[in-house]
C-alpha cells in the first residue's frame, strides 16, 4: 500500500525516526554513487540520493514535499569587486554571444576575465542567432547600461572598434569555457603580445559548474562579477517574465501555493545531446511519462502548479495534463501581446532567456533534460537563497522523498556559486 508523502511529514520529524520507520517504508538508491547525471563528456552534475545526517527537514508549501530547509538568512557575496584598473589598456578583445542565453553567461565571463587579466579594453559583443546572418545587438536583448555600469573600473568597456582598428585582422583564438589563469598566460597572453586586436571563441567541451582550485582572488572575484551581476534582460524583457511568474503564483494560490518549473525539451530527446551513437538514450533525458511518474512518487499533489520550458503545447506533453492540470508552457501564460515578439518571431534566444528568469525564481526547480541551463539556472538560484532544486531518476519504489533527489551541486556545495556567496 503507499504511503502519502504528507503523511511522512508528520512521522519524519527528525532523522532518527528515518530508521523506525525503516520497516514501513523502503526506499531505494536508484544512482548508484558516481555515475553521472548526463553525459559523461559534458561533465554535467551527478546526483546521488543522499540526504546528509545533519539536514533539517521542512514541507515546502502545503504540498506534502520534503526539502532541506532553504537558508534562512540573506545570501551575501563571498568576494568583493576587483579593484579599479589603473593602467591605461593596451589592447582590444571583441567576440559574439552564441547558442542561447545559458552559453551567453559564460562567453561574457571568460571574455571579462581574459580582458581583465590582459589590461585590454573589452567591445560589447554582438548577438548571433542560429540562422546564418541573423544578428542583433547586445543592447537589443539586454540592459547595456547596467553591464557598463557593474563592470566599471574592473575592463574598461566600449561600445564598438575605433576605425583605426577595424581595419585589422584580430588574433582569433579558441577559449575553453571557464578559462583558467594558466591558459591565459602560456596561450593567450604570447599572442597578444604579438597581436593586441583577438576575437575570442569559446568552446564548451565541458558545461560542469563544479568549483575549482584557483589561487587568483582577483579572477576569481572578477568571473563571480561577472557570472552573477553581469548579464539582466533589458527591463522591458524582464518585466514580461515577471507577468508570467506573477500569473503562475496566482493560479498556484488556488491549489497548493508552490510553483515548480521543468526544464523539458522533448525535440532534444532525439538528438546528440540524448542519444549516443548507436540510439541508447544517454542519462539525465526524460519523458514526459517518466517525469510524470517521479513527480508522483516523491509525493507533488495533482494541484501543483508547472511551467514547462516548452514553448508550444503538444501532444507528447499531454500525459503531464491529465497528471497535473495545472501544467503551462510559454504559449499558455504569455500575455497575448507579447507572443508575436518573443514567442512567433522565430527568435529562440529571448523565449530561452525568460526559461531562465522563470526557473530561476519558481518555488522548485527540475532539470528533465542536463546541460548548461541546469548549472546556470541552479547558481542563480544558490546566490538567491533558493536551492529547492531536484533531480529526476528511475523511481522502482512505491514512493520516496523529494529530499533524495537534491541536485548534488547544492546537497555536496559542488557548485561555483558557492565561492561567490556564503
Amino acid at each position: 500500500m503507499a504511503v502519502d508523502p504528507r503523511q511522512l511529514v508528520a512521522g519524519f520529524l527528525t532523522l532518527s525516526m528515518f530508521v523506525m520507520l525503516g520497516n514501513m517504508v523502503k526506499h531505494d538508491h536508484f544512482t548508484p554513487a558516481g555515475e553521472e547525471l548526463s553525459l559523461d563528456a559534458t561533465g554535467v552534475e551527478l546526483n546521488e540520493m543522499k540526504v546528509a545526517d545533519s539536514t533539517e527537514m521542512t514541507e515546502i508549501n502545503r504540498a506534502g514535499v520534503e526539502f532541506p530547509e532553504e537558508a534562512g538568512e540573506e545570501i551575501k557575496p563571498c568576494w568583493s569587486k576587483p579593484s579599479p584598473y589603473v593602467q591605461e589598456s593596451n589592447g582590444f578583445v571583441t567576440f559574439s554571444l552564441t547558442i542561447g542565453p545559458e552559453y551567453h553567461i559564460s562567453q561574457i565571463t571568460d571574455a571579462v576575465v581574459i580582458a581583465r587579466y590582459l589590461g585590454a579594453t573589452l567591445v560589447l559583443p554582438e548577438i548571433r542567432g542560429n540562422e546564418l546572418g541573423k544578428r542583433r545587438k547586445f543592447e537589443d536583448m539586454y540592459d547595456v547600461d547596467k553591464f557598463m555600469m557593474r563592470l566599471d573600473g574592473v575592463v574598461k568597456v566600449i561600445h564598438s572598434l575605433p576605425d583605426e582598428v577595424t581595419a585589422k585582422k584580430p588574433a582569433v583564438i579558441r577559449v575553453p569555457n571557464r578559462v583558467t589563469e594558466e591558459f591565459i598566460t602560456e596561450t593567450i597572453e604570447p599572442i597578444f603580445q604579438r597581436n593586441n586586436y583577438l576575437r575570442l571563441a569559446t568552446i564548451f567541451s565541458s558545461v560542469s559548474l563544479k568549483q575549482k582550485e584557483s589561487s587568483n582572488k582577483d579572477l576569481d572575484s572578477t568571473a563571480c562579477l561577472a557570472m552573477f551581476s553581469g548579464l539582466e534582460l533589458k527591463p522591458e524583457f524582464s518585466a514580461v517574465s515577471k507577468q508570467m511568474l506573477d500569473r503562475l503564483k496566482e493560479i498556484s494560490k488556488k491549489s497548493d501555493g508552490m510553483v515548480l518549473a521543468i526544464d523539458m525539451q522533448t525535440e532534444l530527446l532525439e538528438k546528440k545531446i540524448c542519444k549516443t551513437s548507436g540510439g541508447v538514450r544517454r542519462k539525465g533525458c526524460y519523458y514526459p511519462q517518466e517525469v510524470v511518474n517521479f513527480l508522483k512518487k516523491v509525493g507533488f499533489s495533482a494541484n501543483t502548479t508547472i511551467y514547462l520550458t516548452e514553448t508550444w503545447w503538444h501532444k507528447s506533453l499531454n500525459t503531464l495534463k491529465e497528471a497535473f492540470p495545472n501544467t503551462y508552457t510559454k504559449d499558455d501564460i504569455m500575455p497575448a501581446d507579447k507572443k508575436g515578439e518573443f514567442l512567433k518571431s522565430g527568435d529562440s534566444y529571448l523565449a530561452r532567456a525568460l526559461d531562465l528568469k522563470i526557473c530561476s525564481q519558481s518555488d522548485v526547480f527540475i532539470p528533465a533534460i542536463p546541460g548548461l541551463f541546469y548549472g546556470h539556472v541552479t547558481g542563480k538560484r544558490i546566490a538567491s537563497g533558493l536551492t529547492h532544486i531536484i533531480v529526476p531518476a528511475p523511481v522502482s519504489s512505491t514512493s520516496a522523498l523529494a529530499s533524495e533527489f537534491v541536485s548534488t551541486y547544492v546537497s555536496k556545495k559542488s557548485h561555483l556559486a558557492y565561492s561567490c556567496y556564503c
